[in-house]
């Protein structure tokens, strides 16, 4: 398998947020919006149980079907919550088209959960390691269902057709994941649109934390540095993997890079209204959504104005070992359950 890029969604994730702002002056219907992303999912709530047995006292409550316990509190799960599966593709093409054999879709090498909450006004990003290690549905290159395996969960999207069969295969494997997490809309962005992310804001400034070299560029910790097009390439792609938590390490700077993204997007802006609609229309050969214009319209004028910041993208914990010949990542399950509960519940007042 191969390890390129997980950045494409970190831009991505930025980018589908401004489309969405811009398409918000649309004159749509938000109820249509709204009910189509939520009409997505026949469950209103994943499924997952308590981690605890309930007190008598609990017993007696109004118990509700999507409520769990855990530590000794009792989570309430998020139904305003929206939430996207945005997937950096391994493929360079400037057009997506669909394909046919076998794991001819390309490996999802970038995966992101955004998820807006409209409750506390915040935007969150979960972003998920290309090799954690979950069930994965195999496929022939007649798109018939042959066996599900555990292998890393990047491989997913290949055994798709490239466009929507593949995004709904790998959109139900991340489900999965997440306890069957329902998912309201994705996105999918080949690696060839990210220099035309980057230039279309008018490139971005970083200060590295550490040195590093990638492709003809070197980079030196604590020395600013303008990224226009290539150079924003290579400061998001090169990892070096000869080196122990490489992955990691190229994951800090793309959390760098973003968060001066958004504050380059936001200056941007103030003279460019339109910028998000000509990022989307720049990119829209690159990119596979499910996303319907009223829909968008709908999240735009929910989601304006939600906090995000360093803090808002957040990392699920785990230990990666070597397979038999690929890199093999496996979850925290406590972790995975604590952001889970974190991200997608609400705790219930009991004494209210």
């Amino acid at each position: 398998m191969k390890n390129r890029v997980n950045k494409i969604l970190l831009i991505w994730c930025i980018v589908v947020t401004l489309v969405l702002v811009g398409l918000g002056t649309f004159e749509v219907t938000r109820v249509v919006g709204k009910s189509g992303l939520f009409a997505k999912n026949a469950k209103s709530a994943p499924v997952t149980t308590s981690t605890e047995v309930l007190t008598q006292a609990e017993s007696a409550m109004q118990w509700q079907d999507d409520w769990v316990k855990h530590n000794g509190e009792i989570y309430d799960y998020n139904e305003d919550i929206m939430t996207f599966l945005i997937m950096g593709i391994d493929k360079k093409d400037e057009e997506v088209t669909p394909v046919y054999g076998e794991i001819n879709g390309g490996q999802a090498d970038a995966l992101f959960l955004l998820v807006f909450n409209p409750h506390d006004k915040t935007t969150k990003v979960i972003g998920i390691n290309r090799n954690t290690m979950t069930d994965v549905e195999l496929y022939d290159e007649y798109g018939n269902y042959i066996d599900t395996i555990k292998a890393q969960i990047a491989v997913q999207h290949g055994f798709g057709d490239g466009v929507e069969g593949s995004c709904e295969l790998q959109v139900r494997a991340v489900s999965n994941l997440f306890y069957q997490l329902p998912i309201h809309g994705y996105a999918a962005i080949n690696m060839s649109a990210i220099t035309t992310i980057n230039d279309a804001v008018g490139g971005v400034d970083v200060t590295p934390t550490f040195d590093f070299e990638s492709g003809d560029y070197s980079f030196k910790a604590g020395e600013e540095v303008h990224l226009d097009g290539d150079a924003a390439f290579a400061f998001l792609q090169n990892r070096d993997l000869t080196e122990a938590g490489s992955a990691d390490k190229r994951l800090a700077r793309q959390k760098l890079y973003l968060t001066s993204f958004m504050n380059q997007v936001k200056e941007k802006t103030k003279s460019q209204p339109s910028l998000a609609v000509d990022i989307y229309k720049a990119i829209s050969k690159q990119m596979v959504t499910d996303v319907s214009a009223d829909q968008l319209s709908y999240i735009a004028s929910t989601v304006a104005g939600y906090d995000f910041d360093e803090n808002s993208l957040v990392l699920i914990k785990g230990k990666t070992t070597m397979g038999e010949e690929y890199e093999e990542f496996y979850p925290d399950e406590d972790d995975l359950y604590e952001l889970f509960l974190d991200t997608f519940y609400e705790k219930v007042d009991v004494q209210g």
